[in-house]
């Protein structure tokens, strides 16, 4: 059994597939309408083959409860790897992305934490 598509929920699926590919520098995989929404699927550009992020839009009650609660309370969405935290911050921080955390060592670990603006809070850990 394989992780083949992890969801993210976004308030806005146009924002987030810009956010995701033209600032963090996702692929985009798929992108095919569903109903009023699309099916937006990106990819690592190192991998483009591997897990596919799905932005699945947030309209059920419960998506936007979950994502504003966990928001709220400081809690990230999902975890990315990255080979550098320091560089990948210093990159993103030049694009305007807004870090709740900045990179910190914890044991083996260093992460960092920034705002996706589309209502969720994303780490990148470097192990």
């Amino acid at each position: 059994m394989n992780i083949i598509i992890t969801s993210l929920f976004v308030q806005d699926q146009n924002k987030a597939l810009e956010f995701y590919t033209e600032t963090l520098g996702f692929v985009k995989k798929e992108d095919v309408p569903a109903g009023e929404f699309r099916w937006i699927t990106l990819v690592s550009p190192d991998d483009q083959g591997g897990t596919e992020l799905l932005l699945e839009p947030n309209q059920h009650p419960a998506a936007k409860d979950y994502q504003s609660k966990i928001y709220a309370d400081g809690i990230p969405a999902t975890m990315f790897g990255v080979p550098n935290v320091q560089k990948e911050y210093e990159r993103l921080m030049k694009k305007g992305v807004k870090f709740t955390k900045e990179p910190t060592e914890m044991g083996e670990v260093t992460l960092a934490v920034f705002d996706d603006t589309c209502g969720n809070l994303i780490q990148i850990v470097q192990k």
